[in-house]
């Protein structure tokens, strides 16, 4: 088309119309005069514009994916990262409140025996034929061997090697320990070993050993083992916790009794423990030893009795992030 003055004003004349059209058709709403020519237009163009926009609407999808691709990486890439942020936090409060409920029974303990302690935690675990774990507390913290190593459950074992930062504890179920022990509510003593790696698969919660000095002194499943104590305090302490007696083996010729033992604390998952730096004052005796558990009643005569709960009490918390709390007893424990 020549661009000439006629083809201007067809074309001013055109756009005039247009808006005219536009005009009254929106102030007329639903009972314009042209509304039947709307109707006509989108009889005519409606395919037309599904058609167009059927073939147009694909591509445009697809650049704009293309260009905001990058976008929605990085937008993708920030949730990620927030949600990382969002399960640390939740993994961190649970470590605390973990790690509250750990401490406060440590220090109960500690009070109750009369012990002054050292906070650690477990490192990692000895890979030979030892039953040793490290400890995340040395000889820079004042620790030296022969120290009595313990949980809020119980007897964990003794420090054997110390250095600078850390040290390596000999576990009492190891088959070279061998810890003076007493009887509960009695004054017969003996000696409690340890069976070692195969003394869990040989006896499941039972890997540590009891012989009484007495072979003749009575002794009776359910009854509880504390630590006697070592000459100089080294390497035990009097009045911690060991285990509960499970079964007793009489020998052949009837001259000796072995009794297996449970532990009160769970060797196969230790955390948090705790080193004795100083000893009592005084031999706790039996005062440290959890409460013992109520018998369950039975509902009938007839009815076989329940199984009490286990003696140990609750197992040890996995808390962390312990190292170098130290605590000391109140004096008027």
């Amino acid at each position: 088309m020549k661009d000439t003055r006629r083809t201007r004003v067809v074309l001013a004349a055109l756009l005039v119309v247009a808006l005219a059209m536009i005009t009254i058709d929106h102030r007329g709403g639903d009972d314009s005069p042209l509304r039947g020519l709307r109707g006509i237009g989108a009889t005519v163009f409606g395919p037309v514009e599904r058609a167009s926009a059927s073939v147009v609407r694909p591509v445009s999808e697809t650049f704009d994916s293309i260009t905001d691709a990058p976008g929605q990486r990085r937008r993708a890439d920030r949730l990620e990262r927030q949600n990382q942020k969002l399960r640390e936090k939740l993994r961190a409060s649970g470590l605390d409140r973990d790690r509250s409920a750990q401490l406060q029974r440590l220090l109960g303990t500690a009070g109750t025996g009369g012990y002054k302690i050292l906070a650690a935690q477990v490192i990692s675990a000895g890979q030979g034929f030892e039953d040793t774990v490290t400890i995340d507390v040395g000889s820079g913290d004042g620790i030296e061997p022969d120290m009595t190593v313990m949980s809020a459950a119980g007897l964990v074992g003794r420090v054997t090697r110390v250095g600078p930062a850390t040290a390596t504890v000999l576990l009492a179920t190891d088959q070279t320990s061998s810890v003076g022990s007493r009887l509960e509510d009695s004054k017969e003593i003996g000696i409690v070993e340890g069976l070692g790696r195969r003394g869990f698969r040989g006896h499941g919660e039972t890997p540590l050993r009891f012989q009484l000095l007495d072979a003749a002194a009575p002794i009776r499943v359910g009854q509880r083992i504390v630590t006697l104590g070592s000459q100089g305090q080294r390497p035990y302490v009097p009045g911690v916790p060991i285990g509960v007696v499970e079964r007793i083996e009489r020998s052949t010729g009837g001259l000796t009794r072995t009794a297996y033992v449970r532990p009160f604390v769970r060797f196969t998952s230790l955390d948090v423990v705790a080193v004795v730096v100083a000893p009592p004052r005084k031999n706790p005796r039996d005062a440290v030893l959890p409460p013992k558990p109520k018998p369950t009643p039975t509902a009938t005569p007839s009815a076989s009795p329940s199984a009490s709960p286990s003696p140990g009490g609750d197992p040890d918390e996995r808390p962390s992030g312990t190292r170098g709390l130290s605590t000391e007893p109140n004096p008027g424990d």
